[in-house]
């Protein structure tokens, strides 16, 4: 059976992105000074102005969200005036508030607070919010990733780079770009369709501009057998001289598929960039890729998707299934069980395995959270466990 599955990634400057990239710079700034801080950063950018708002419970004196915001948007590109959105004349409105007590009495000591009780270490620490969050991989690609988002990045990487170096000096930090692959019963065997969009400088005609990132962006970026004849649409209204916050209002946590896997999965809901590892929304998404690596990776199947769904205050999960799409070689049922068996889903436990109370926070927020070698959620060190309990 044959079917289309698209995916899109942005680049940093896009306005939502801005927006998560302050969040981030922010929340590694509270954990560099406070490893135990917990923080719920949300960001909002447009023409001239960011606002930085939140929920902080941390020892740190003093977080100089001024500064933080001003450099981070410098490092993405906004150092221009002319953009309409810039480091040095945007306005920064900073509206930060304690975390509510009755969210922090579930988080800290949640059953210790209301039994008396003592209990492990890891039962203290209860979920920060209830949801359901999805873990996956697949053998498509180097990575363990979807080839749709895997493709979709590497254009987007590519125009930064472009830009940043010069290659292509009239392209400016906002954009955008999405690949639509063909699969044959689960099979990549082609691209249908790749769209760039580019925010440039009003000069460059419309050809020249659409030219270079054919050459310089495309060729280079999707393989040739994959591209083959698919359609190329490049700035498809003609022009994108105004971008980034002054042509759109940017905001936190608006870019949740570009952060997962692109159109391949369903998503939870719940979003990443400006949360501590306390929020489950974030940690036990990145657990969830954890396991879901090692699965693949340990030879149990070909795809496999993981659900995991949490109540507040509760530091076990209140559900937990797994989907290998008929890819399985053996029983999804002792998968799961082997899964039960080598991975502990408690926040604080998730927390200590990945090293989440470092300030590793802005690595994570371009180009998607996963399918990068750096993160400790994409280590393969599960593999011999698993294998052992099977």
């Amino acid at each position: 059976m044959e079917r289309i599955i698209s995916s899109e990634s942005v680049t940093e400057g896009h306005p939502d992105k801005v927006c998560d990239y302050i969040a981030d710079a922010i929340l590694d700034a509270a954990l560099e000074k406070d490893e135990n801080s917990r923080i719920a950063c949300e960001v909002c950018c447009a023409r001239g102005l960011a606002v930085v708002l939140g929920e902080f419970d941390t020892a740190t004196d003093f977080i100089d969200v001024q500064k933080i915001a001003r450099d981070t948007i410098a490092e993405v590109g906004y150092t221009d005036p002319a953009l309409g959105f810039d480091a040095y004349t945007c306005a920064v409105l900073n509206s930060i508030n304690e975390q509510s007590p009755d969210i922090a009495q579930g988080v800290v000591g949640a059953i210790e607070s209301r039994t008396g009780r003592s209990f492990d270490k890891y039962d203290r620490v209860g979920a920060g919010d209830q949801g359901m969050m999805f873990g996956y991989a697949c053998s498509e690609t180097d990575e363990l990733m979807p080839m749709p988002i895997t493709l979709a990045h590497a254009l987007t990487r590519r125009l930064a780079e472009a830009r940043k170096s010069g290659e292509l000096p009239f392209l400016r930090p906002d954009g955008k770009a999405m690949v639509s692959l063909v699969y044959d019963n689960g099979v990549p065997v082609g691209v249908n369709t790749v769209v760039v969009s580019a925010q440039h400088a009003p000069d460059v005609k419309d050809g020249d501009l659409k030219e270079a990132i054919t050459e310089c962006v495309i060729k280079p970026t999707v393989p040739k057998k994959l591209l083959g004849k698919a359609d190329i649409l490049i700035n498809p209204t003609g022009r994108f001289v105004v971008g980034g916050p002054a042509g759109d209002t940017g905001v936190t946590g608006r870019k949740i598929i570009v952060d997962t896997y692109g159109g391949a999965i369903p998503h939870g809901g719940g979003a990443f960039s400006g949360k501590d590892a306390s929020k489950v929304d974030r940690s036990a998404s990145y657990y969830a890729r954890y396991v879901c690596k090692n699965i693949v990776a340990a030879g149990f199947a070909e795809r496999a998707l993981l659900q995991v769904g949490y109540a507040i205050g509760k530091a076990r999960p209140v559900s937990l299934y797994i989907d290998t799409f008929g890819t399985a070689k053996t029983d999804e049922k002792k998968i799961l069980d082997a899964v039960n068996r080598v991975f502990d889903f408690r926040p604080a436990a998730i927390s200590d395995k990945l090293g989440l109370k470092k300030p590793i926070y802005k690595r994570t927020t371009n180009y998607g959270h996963f399918g990068k070698s750096d993160l400790p959620w994409e280590k393969l060190d599960a593999v011999e466990s698993l294998k052992s309990v099977m």
